[in-house]
């Protein structure tokens, strides 16, 4: 009681701090959309027939002139700019902030997450030491690739007024490396999970039953589950599809002009009807790369910070399960019954077979 009522007490803070940040936001996309740049220059307010010649070149005098002009204005160059620092960064701003207050209200209403019967004193294993390390390896990667990734989106209007240009540029130069080594380590730890657990996760007609309840996050109901229930089961895929476009993204922008993955994208997608433009630069590509690379980025981040709250602050004694692997029998059953019924059933058969081959003295 103590703890809700101390954080109902902050929530009208967390409010604060979102109007501060979401006005902020809307002040940079207000200055990229009306043609502000550094420096204080006119920008896209200068003179029309000037701007008109530096991006389409002397057309009638020399190749030359055409291609000095794709090299001094790139046209989507400026589309670019105006997506990553208006509805990328806002949106993006939007979602997060909204989780945080989404979760607040929800915990303020609900409280914790407790095992009905209370701990019982018996474990069973959740998961063996191979899982765990797979989960950690993917979790603590993607932790430090997603606050390097935020500095580079968000920093620059945040943590440089406060911290200043040399300690700003130092984190940040720092942050790049490690968001650059890191993402090995994810790739590793992505693939290491999805074969620990998509045998586990394959949908089927239990999940709906648990969606139709809600998962019992409304109400006293635990619906039955295997190993991962339907909530589980979308955070699975979410991550393993996400995580291989980002990390393919990721890729081309690491190793810039060697790929063509986005007009491939784009041949397919034509093929089911849309109508996109395949004939892109290689600047062009990476320009759409980064794009992309932002966009799943802050879906994970929102999404695994609802997962981060679940399975540590929103429900007793699910940290258990990729801290020590072994769990409470009676959170096992309320969460996981029917995944518990078939590890018991495997123990018994196996203690059957020991016993059937045991042989007689």
């Amino acid at each position: 009681m103590l703890a809700k009522n101390t954080l109902m007490k902050k929530v009208p803070l967390i409010f604060l701090i979102s109007f501060y940040i979401i006005f902020n936001f809307n002040y940079i996309s207000y200055a990229q959309s009306s043609g502000e740049v550094p420096g204080a220059t006119s920008g896209l307010n200068s003179d029309a027939d000037l701007w008109r010649y530096i991006r389409q070149g002397n057309k009638g005098n020399t190749q030359l002139g055409n291609e000095l002009s794709a090299v001094m204005i790139q046209s989507e160059g400026d589309n670019w700019r105006s997506i990553r620092n208006g509805p990328l960064s806002r949106y993006g701003a939007y979602g997060i902030i909204g989780i945080l207050i989404l979760l607040a209200w929800y915990y303020s209403y609900k409280g914790r997450i407790k095992v009905s019967k209370g701990f019982s004193g018996k474990t069973i294993t959740r998961f063996k030491a191979i899982e765990r390390f797979s989960h950690w390896l993917m979790a603590g990667s993607f932790i430090v690739l997603a606050i390097t990734g935020l500095n580079l989106l968000y920093g620059k209007y945040i943590l440089l007024p406060i911290l200043g240009p040399e300690t700003f540029s130092i984190i940040t130069t720092s942050g790049k490396y490690a968001h650059n080594f890191l993402s090995f380590a994810f790739m590793l730890g992505l693939g290491m999970s999805f074969v620990c657990w998509v045998s586990h996760n394959i949908p089927s007609k239990l999940d709906v039953e648990w969606l139709r309840q809600g998962g019992g996050l409304f109400n006293e109901s635990h619906p039955p589950a295997r190993k991962f229930n339907a909530g589980q089961k979308i955070i699975f895929w979410a991550v393993m599809l996400g995580g291989l476009s980002i990390s393919l993204s990721g890729w081309a922008l690491m190793f810039p002009f060697e790929t063509n993955m986005m007009s491939k994208t784009f041949g397919i997608l034509n093929m089911i009807g849309f109508n996109l433009s395949t004939d892109l630069t290689p600047l062009q590509e990476q320009q759409l790369q980064q794009i992309w690379h932002g966009i799943v980025g802050l879906v994970l981040i929102i999404m695994i910070i609802a997962h981060i709250y679940i399975g540590s602050l929103g429900m007793q004694g699910a940290f258990d399960a990729m801290n020590s692997g072994e769990v409470d029998r009676n959170w096992a059953k309320e969460h996981h019954g029917l995944w518990v019924e078939e590890e018991d059933q495997k123990a018994k058969n196996a203690d059957k077979k020991g016993s059937v081959n045991q042989p007689a003295e």
